[in-house]
């Protein structure tokens, strides 16, 4: 059996967007990876023939066509039919790549791979990628599910870019921005992008860097939100200069779960804890997360600690507050 989990990327994204334009070209660029798929759909009749026609890949796709809540048992079943393939020979492959639907929440997902002992040894989260469609985007980040494509990604992939004017697409990057903070814009041509902005994201990975998001910078994000919309998603920065107290720090955590954990879409810290040398890491979906210690703080390193929250209709005053209150 592998020792190895098997990196998983999650790919998400509005209707229309791309996504299996993209999946095409991941599938059948000369990067000598087995990539193994579940392809998502809305009929029973499986589309792997159209998409790879005689390429060696394999494509599961789920009888009932959506990987989400309400079916997410079946999401279990695909993943460990996989593993059942790999293991007696029947399949060989490396990576795995899950299709949600254009409707689907990323959280029931992202959740599996954290709640199943057995799948977590098996299998590695490596990150969310969601697609965005630039000549669409206006209205469709106005619905709920959208938003949350957005504040779920670990990149945010911009599609049809050629039929937007500049206006329009600084407009939607510094909306995607105010949103989701921590993932980085990148454009995608007709699914064409560099593999390394798709693998090995690292995501979910504790020790990772934790990128532009966490560093300090003059303004994290426009004062309101851009436009006349006001969107329910959003990313919430919290700072200290002051060593935190662990027990305090816990105490706000379990508070802020039980009220609001279900609305905490991805959160992420960087912390410097009162009488530790090391830093500590954490980050969670809704309200599940895992911490560790990292490296010893620098002889020189301001010893800041950053926590990136990424919401729906956070109580941001009330949070401040709290985490304020933390270091007083």
């Amino acid at each position: 059996m592998p020792t190895t989990p098997i990196p998983v990327t999650v790919l998400s994204g509005f209707l229309g967007a791309g996504k299996t334009t993209l999946l095409r070209h991941l599938l059948k660029a000369e990067h000598g990876l087995k990539i193994a798929v579940i392809e998502n759909e809305f009929s029973d009749t499986p589309i792997d023939g159209h998409l790879l026609g005689g390429e060696p890949v394999q494509v599961m796709t789920l009888a009932n066509g959506c990987v989400c809540c309400s079916i997410h048992v079946e999401l279990e079943k695909a993943l460990y039919l996989l593993l059942e393939r790999l293991d007696g020979g029947e399949l060989a492959f490396d990576r795995l790549v899950i299709e949600c639907t254009g409707m689907a929440d990323p959280a029931p997902v992202a959740q599996t791979f954290f709640v199943d002992e057995g799948l977590r040894e098996r299998y590695l989260l490596d990150g969310i990628v969601t697609l965005v469609d630039a000549a669409h985007a206006g209205f469709q980040l106005d619905l709920a599910i959208a938003q949350a494509q957005v504040g779920f990604a670990d990149r945010l992939l911009v599609s049809k870019r050629d039929l937007v004017d500049d206006a329009t697409f600084d407009a939607l990057c510094q909306r995607l921005r105010w949103i989701n903070r921590r993932a980085p814009i990148r454009l995608v041509e007709q699914g064409r992008i560099d593999l390394a902005e798709l693998l090995d994201v690292r995501g979910f990975n504790l020790n990772a860097d934790f990128g532009e998001a966490l560093k300090p910078t003059p303004a994290l994000r426009p004062v309101s939100a851009p436009g006349a919309t006001l969107d329910r998603i959003s990313t919430l920065v919290l700072r200290s200069e002051r060593p935190l107290d662990l027990e305090r720090l816990s105490a706000f955590m379990e508070v802020l779960l039980e009220r609001h954990g279900n609305a905490l879409l991805r959160y992420k810290g960087l912390l410097n804890i009162a009488g530790e040398a090391r830093r500590m890491v954490f980050q969670g979906v809704m309200r599940l997360y895992g911490f560790d210690w990292d490296s010893a703080w620098g002889a020189d390193e301001a010893r800041e600690s950053v926590i990136v929250f990424i919401g729906d209709n956070l109580p941001e005053d009330s949070i401040r507050e709290g985490f304020q209150r933390l270091s007083d």
